[in-house]
């Protein structure tokens, strides 16, 4: 997968705001984990921006006196970016992406109230229009989060 670097720079890369982004993805708060769509290369690639704020609602309980993002969370956020990929192939129109799997995943720091997570989908395949795999990492500051391949199955509205 190329870092995230390399997607900024790509000059035919499009950008999406948060009303766009609901567009395109059914999710809603508080399950809505993109705010900004920086860097999409229909079909292919996409990074998106989670700005994590002390007001997200799994922090009273995770943890109290020490709040830090679940990682179920961040993986969630990177599906929703690679959703985005998702929705830009013309054959899947009309068709909901929901997880079948994740392999690999990593988590190498917490993320925590203020940090931005940076976050890169790369489609890796999709098969018989029904499956496929996305490669998928999230950074804070240039810092490795989370690194893992999602796996996903496209089921009809």
């Amino acid at each position: 997968m190329h870092d995230t670097e390399t997607f900024l720079a790509n000059p035919a890369a499009i950008a999406l705001n948060n009303e766009q982004i609901q567009a395109l993805l059914p999710h809603r708060y508080p399950f809505l984990l993109v705010d900004r769509i920086v860097a999409l290369v229909p079909g292919k690639s996409a990074v998106g921006i989670k700005n994590v704020t002390i007001n997200e609602p799994f922090f009273p309980g995770h943890f109290p006196g020490k709040p830090i993002m679940p990682g179920v969370l961040i993986v969630e956020a990177m599906a929703q970016v690679g959703g985005i990929v998702l929705t830009q192939l013309p054959e899947v129109q009309g068709m909901l992406s929901l997880f079948a799997g994740i392999d690999r995943v990593r988590f190498r720091r917490p993320v925590v109230p203020g940090d931005r997570l940076v976050i890169a989908s790369e489609l890796l395949t999709v098969k018989q229009k029904r499956f496929g795999k996305m490669q998928a990492r999230a950074e804070v500051e240039g810092q490795l989060v989370c690194e893992g391949e999602l796996m996903f199955s496209l089921v009809d509205l």
